[in-house]
């Protein structure tokens, strides 16, 4: 079966086919989204998860979510079996924090990121419309989620990392499956700006989240955490939340944090949780919060200054290599999502965020890369501010692995300590570690 979709540009509504190769408007230059037609949708097919009834209640991850996704029946998806993260209620850092916490771990799909949600979708969607390859600009996870997408489909993979900027673990795997990588003189936009041109010029298709379709991947990040929360399918902590046995919605938390960089993934899961409720799944959005880097915070500057677009960020500069970008391609798309669903922008300090990262770690298990914890420290700050009110459920992204950047996190840990190897010097070490 053929699905009903087009391509609309959010800012003029200009429509495109959905077989035209196209990442901005030809009129305005606006970002475009991809548009469904709803009334088509099964939405007893998507239902069926929680019914855990039907052929459909038996797929994981992204693709069980196929008839929210641009593609007919007949299309076989480059998959490695990304999706289906788990959902962590936090007590401990959530008690301290004062609210009913949960984090998504989306560094445990299989490349240590959420990008492998929007690359099983971008690139089975390259194949589809026979491109001669691929190419991302990329701080780090979008370019080792391509390589491995790349190599799965055979098609060629080209990389451009701003030089110096990118953390190894992330370098490590763009090379080793096979991307040609290219250190380019200049940061992020730099690099973004020439990949553009590149993939015009070359026939290639490229795959940053100015890509429509890719972001079509990442808003099942929005479904998953409607379907566990409904299910009760949770880990850890007490079982207050139990499934629903007779419910008349999916049941989703009153807040969402998480970081931002290039804004994508802020603007795909609001565009889930829309699709959700438009299709009478659910009966409200959560509070869509962005956290940026103090030095990286165009869209947080814009969104407390009540400016309709952002001032870029000539130089940008975090710890949190993952969203150390100045001029976010996808900033409309964010700014809508926060203002419509009534949620927040806010700040963080590159010690803010190691505290953070630290914490998650040692309260809750949860290892994450500098990135992800940009979420929980902005939300500890709007906490205290009272823009976050201590009673309220709220699902935190953690975007990327702890083996992202482990170089990182060896610097702000304590050391090892040496001891010579004998029981009697050990327990001597130890005892003094408790004075």
């Amino acid at each position: 079966m053929t699905k009903a979709y087009e391509l609309e540009c959010i800012k003029c509504k200009e429509r495109y086919p959905k077989d035209e190769i196209l990442y901005v408007c030809r009129r305005c230059g606006g970002l475009l989204d991809v548009k469904y037609d709803y009334s088509a949708v099964n939405v007893d097919e998507i239902d069926a998860c929680v019914g855990k009834i039907g052929e459909r209640a038996a797929l994981k991850g992204v693709w069980r979510f196929r008839e929210l996704l641009p593609f007919g029946e007949d299309v076989s998806p480059v998959s490695i079996g990304e999706g289906n993260t788990p959902l962590y209620r936090c007590e401990r850092l959530g008690k301290k924090l004062g609210v009913e916490l949960f984090v998504k771990h989306e560094g445990l799909n299989p490349t240590g990121s959420f990008k492998d949600r929007g690359m099983t979708v971008g690139v089975t969607k390259a194949l589809e419309l026979g491109v001669r390859g691929v190419a991302c600009a990329s701080t780090g996870n979008t370019s080792a989620s391509l390589a491995v997408f790349a190599a799965r489909a055979s098609l060629p993979c080209y990389v451009l990392l701003p030089k110096g900027k990118v953390a190894l673990g992330k370098l490590a795997q763009a090379i080793m499956h096979g991307a040609k990588v290219f250190s380019l003189q200049g940061n992020f936009d730099d690099a973004l700006r020439v990949v553009i041109e590149f993939c015009e010029q070359e026939n290639v298709y490229l795959l940053n989240s100015v890509n429509p379709f890719r972001l079509e991947g990442q808003k099942t990040i929005a479904f998953e955490i409607a379907l566990q929360l409904t299910l009760g399918d949770v880990v850890g902590g007490s079982s207050e939340r139990s499934v629903q046995k007779s419910r008349d919605y999916w049941e989703v938390p009153d807040r969402v944090v998480l970081p931002v960089g290039n804004a994508g993934n802020i603007s795909a899961i609001f565009k889930g949780f829309v699709e959700l409720k438009t299709l009478g799944l659910t009966e409200s959005i959560p509070k869509m919060t962005g956290i940026q880097a103090e030095g990286a915070a165009p869209i947080v500057h814009a969104f407390k200054s009540g400016a309709e677009e952002i001032t870029p960020v000539e130089h940008p500069e975090t710890i949190a290599t993952a969203i150390r970008i100045g001029n976010p391609v996808n900033a409309p798309k964010a700014l809508h999502a926060i203002k419509s669903s009534d949620g927040y922008a806010e700040a963080v300090s590159d010690a803010e965020i190691t505290a953070a990262q630290i914490e998650l770690a040692r309260y809750e298990g949860i290892g994450v890369e500098p990135a992800s914890a940009s979420s929980v420290a902005g939300l500890k700050k709007l906490v205290e501010a009272g823009i976050v009110e201590r009673d309220e459920s709220v699902v935190c992204i953690a975007t990327g692995n702890l083996l992202k950047d482990p170089e990182r996190a060896v610097s702000v840990c304590e050391a090892p300590i040496e001891v010579p190897a004998s029981v009697e010097a050990l327990k001597k070490a130890i005892a003094a570690q408790h004075h």
